[in-house]
């Protein structure tokens, strides 16, 4: 193995060590790693790292700057330990990734959903908890903030229901966190919990808390289209379109009503907002914060207090 390929390595261990995933930067890198070796280089310079991070050619400018910034985080790495390893200047490939805009749906929407999701029709006794499974699923996932994948790893032992909270393993950087619940939804969960044992009790199923016909864990492929197929029932999204509401909305949904919330009721919104991040899993504040731009009635109370601040001022 050479003294590169060897950095690599040791590089992506440390960073998943520190409960960064790297699954395409892993790859990536040493992809870069054999592109060196064809082009004979011991060392990272900055043009065989742009010419690397613009392949293919055809590629749109965002891959050619994720790949870039794959190769600038390794090369800062690399610098502690060989002094002739060029960092890549930020800006060589400048591109703003363009968050989606978010959907806030209301009380009347989130209802229709879970009245489609229980509604559903099934045709084999296997399919029999179907409905239930995305009822259950969909509802937690309006009242939790949680993140879809948080909710398919959740297992049996995660959910105390008796002191009424969940628990989030290894979620978004390898991050743990208790999620509280409202008794309502422990209600709910109790129930759907009482019909998933009786639907398997006479044959094996995996711990986990959703699980398909077959007994384990949700696709993430099947979530997406029989959401997608509740949204065009209740007319979320035309029978042709591409694009629409997301399950990530829900996130925004909750993160926008609590901080509405707790601006009617003058409660300090910004000194609470870590908070809030806790319970999403936010690894920084700021990340909470963009959720303000997504809801028209968190913007006009930003505005109004900014103008009250201003008011006061001699």
């Amino acid at each position: 193995m050479s003294i590169l390929r060897q950095a690599v390595q040791e590089y992506v261990s440390m960073r998943r060590n520190l409960g960064f995933k790297l699954r395409d930067a892993g790859k990536r890198l040493f992809d870069f790693i054999t592109f060196m070796e064809q082009h004979g280089a011991s060392y990272i310079t900055q043009d065989l790292a742009l010419a690397w991070a613009q392949q293919p050619s055809n590629a749109q400018p965002d891959q050619w700057a994720k790949r870039l910034r794959f190769v600038r985080g390794f090369a800062l790495y690399r610098s502690a330990t060989d002094p002739r390893t060029q960092v890549p200047a930020k800006g060589l490939l400048p591109f703003q990734p363009k968050r989606a805009r978010p959907y806030l749906y209301s009380d009347a929407e989130v209802r229709d959903l879970l009245h489609a999701a229980v509604n559903m029709p099934y045709r084999r006794e296997r399919d029999k908890l179907r409905p239930w499974v995305y009822y259950c699923l969909l509802g937690l996932l309006s009242v939790s903030g949680l993140r879809l994948s948080e909710a398919q790893n959740l297992e049996l032992p995660d959910v105390d229901l008796k002191e009424a909270v969940l628990t989030i393993r290894g979620s978004k950087f390898g991050k743990d966190r208790l999620v509280p619940l409202h008794r309502s939804t422990c209600k709910v969960l109790a129930d759907y919990i009482r019909r998933r044992q009786r639907h398997w009790r006479k044959r094996p199923v995996s711990d986990y808390l959703f699980v398909s016909g077959w007994g384990n864990r949700l696709d993430s492929g099947d979530i997406h289209r029989t959401f997608y197929m509740f949204s065009r029932q209740i007319g979320l999204r035309g029978p042709s379109d591409r694009k629409g509401p997301r399950l990530h909305d829900f996130r925004h949904r909750l993160a926008t009503r609590t901080l509405e919330n707790w601006y009617r009721s003058n409660q300090n919104a910004e000194r609470k907002l870590p908070t809030l991040s806790a319970f999403l899993g936010h690894v920084h504040v700021a990340d909470t914060q963009w959720y303000l731009s997504g809801s028209p009635e968190l913007m006009r109370e930003a505005m109004r207090r900014l103008e009250h601040r201003w008011e006061e001022r001699p």
